[in-house]
């Protein structure tokens, strides 16, 4: 799938919000968050600068973003749930903050409590991203 770079930036910085949601940023989070960013094109050292800087940067805006597709809000909603699940749990604040994501982007409630439960049955977690099948066109 081609996204446009608002739409792989507005990703990127939705799942670095994500990961700070639980104020502790783990090996697994980091190391998902640095393969996101390589996907969609970010250099190595401004996606370690970003994970690092997250839970201090007070001038980030904290909103859920919105995307050009549901199609695009669906792969976030899934890569989002993996990210969370990373360290074995989805904390309260990483679910508010997703479920707020589907409703700004029209997903179904329903559909993202599946995935949820999908994503917490699945026995390796970071064996396969959505990021991985998209494409940003930078024109």
């Amino acid at each position: 799938m081609k996204i446009t770079m608002i739409d792989a930036s507005n990703y990127f910085k939705g799942l670095l919000l994500l990961i700070g949601k639980d104020r502790k940023i783990t090996d697994p989070e980091i190391e998902l968050m640095q393969r996101i960013g390589k996907a969609l094109g970010f250099e190595k050292k401004f996606c370690d600068t970003s994970i690092h800087d997250i839970l201090e940067n007070r001038y980030i805006l904290d909103r859920p973003p919105e995307f050009s597709s549901k199609e695009l809000a669906t792969k976030f909603m899934k890569d989002g749930l993996t990210l969370a699940a990373s360290d074995n749990e989805i904390h309260p604040f990483e679910e508010e903050w997703l479920l707020s994501t589907a409703k700004i982007n029209g997903l179904d409630i329903k559909w993202f409590i599946q995935e949820k439960q999908k994503t917490m049955n699945r026995k390796s977690i970071q064996a396969h991203l959505e990021v991985d099948g998209l494409t940003v066109q930078y024109s």
